[in-house]
């Protein structure tokens, strides 16, 4: 199990209690005589290495040829000479 201390003495001595904790050992702290928590060193976890692409197959690729007709056809609705008509007065 460890060592067990009560809060106030954890607050007093963390720096210690860490040491401690990363030299190997276990540190229970305890709340009127109770635990309630526990110091324990934590394992480095491995690294996933990850594979690029794995979603490609759920997104699809624009039709970049579609998307220029249409902002040439988005443009033509605003060109200046379809507003010529509100120059005049």
């Amino acid at each position: 199990m460890g060592k067990q201390v009560n809060i106030h003495a954890a607050k007093t001595n963390f720096s210690k209690l860490v040491d401690e904790v990363l030299a190997g050992g276990e540190v229970t702290i305890a709340k009127a005589g109770k635990p309630v928590l526990r110091l324990v060193r934590i394992e480095e976890e491995l690294a996933v290495p990850r594979k690029l692409g794995f979603a490609k197959h759920l997104l699809d690729a624009p039709d970049w040829e579609a998307l220029e007709a249409y902002d040439k056809d988005f443009a033509e609705l605003f060109s200046q000479s379809k507003f010529d008509y509100l120059d005049k007065e």
